[in-house]
């Protein structure tokens, strides 16, 4: 059994503070961690730093292994402690009494741990897993999601289909489809997002999950114009409408109404209906824009009515 330089592989030295030994650790963790390292030996050197900073976190531990080494020469080989270490500082001693797993959960610690604190450091494995391993909840993730605008107005539920690389022993990344059930508040608008809590990336170490935000956008929609909370539709009336008024149907969301026109109606004119928008907390509104359109052909009849007209407009125009 060969001994450990604990600070050697914290990459600190004999003085280190706890700030500082705690900091390492961290970065370390991170770096040699099995499930995001890519380097070859990661799995054991992410459990000799576990070990590491599980004694070396830990003043009494630390202090022991201290007086242990100050006498022995790093990396020498056929390490065997006094034999009155077990009485002062192993097994006798109730912090280190029981059998116990790495703090990363990569099984046992070494015989050369377990030869100074006995076999294991604590009676409570799941606790001691909890102080010493590199916990990092998952990141988030991101997706997003197309409704009719209609869904806006009354509230649904939508499912949701995608696919997660997940890491496997072998490195690879097989695809992993899964489908979520979403619940589409009612008003909500294009651009907004939704949270899934928990159903982004996986946590490390036993961390949570990280979360999963869905954009939401609108389908496309040839009737409508959408603006944050406010919708605009186009609708077609003939000149003589335009002139003297009239009632049209117009389509919404939630159904058409019938809209009254005002005489002498300009054509690219909008018209307001308050609140009619989307049913945000401050409701949108909606609008009619007005197009005049005129017909196709006109028959010998309607053609004299347009010569009478003209004709009217002109004596308008020479008596004025």
């Amino acid at each position: 059994m060969n001994y450990k330089d604990y600070y050697k592989i914290m990459n600190v030295d004999k003085t280190a503070s706890q700030d500082e030994i705690k900091t390492s650790y961290r970065k370390l963790a991170r770096k040699f961690h099995p499930d995001v390292s890519k380097e070859k030996d990661a799995e054991s050197r992410f459990k000799d730093i576990n070990e590491a900073y599980e004694v070396l976190r830990d003043k009494e531990k630390r202090a022991a292994y201290d007086q242990l080494g100050s006498n022995w020469k790093s990396g020498q080989s056929g390490f065997t402690p006094p034999p009155s270490w077990q009485d002062q500082y192993g097994r006798s001693n109730g912090g280190y009494s029981s059998g116990g797993s790495s703090t990363g959960d990569q099984g046992d610690f070494s015989d050369f741990f377990e030869s100074l604190f006995g076999n294991g450091f604590g009676g409570n494995q799941g606790a001691a897993r909890g102080r010493g391993s590199y916990q990092k909840k998952g990141q988030d993730s991101n997706a997003k999601i197309m409704i009719d605008i209609q869904d806006s107005y009354t509230g649904a539920s939508r499912n949701f289909s995608l696919s997660d690389q997940m890491v496997n022993q072998n490195r690879q990344s097989p695809p992993k489809d899964r489908t979520l059930k979403i619940n589409i508040p009612k008003g909500i608008k294009a651009g907004q997002k939704i949270r899934l809590k928990n159903q982004g990336g996986p946590g490390v170490g036993g961390a949570e999950n990280g979360d999963l935000y869905i954009e939401i956008g609108f389908n496309p929609n040839p009737l409508y114009e959408i603006d944050g909370a406010n919708i605009t539709t186009e609708v077609n009336i003939s000149p003589w409408q335009a002139a003297l008024g009239d009632k049209v149907k117009v389509p919404t969301p939630t159904g058409a109404i019938d809209l009254s026109l005002p005489k002498l109606s300009n054509s690219g004119s909008k018209m307001r209906l308050k609140g009619r928008g989307l049913p945000c907390k401050v409701a949108g509104d909606f609008f009619v824009k007005l197009k005049i359109v005129l017909p196709k052909s006109l028959s010998a009849e309607e053609e004299n009515l347009y010569e009478s007209l003209k004709a009217l407009a002109t004596e308008d125009k020479v008596e004025a």
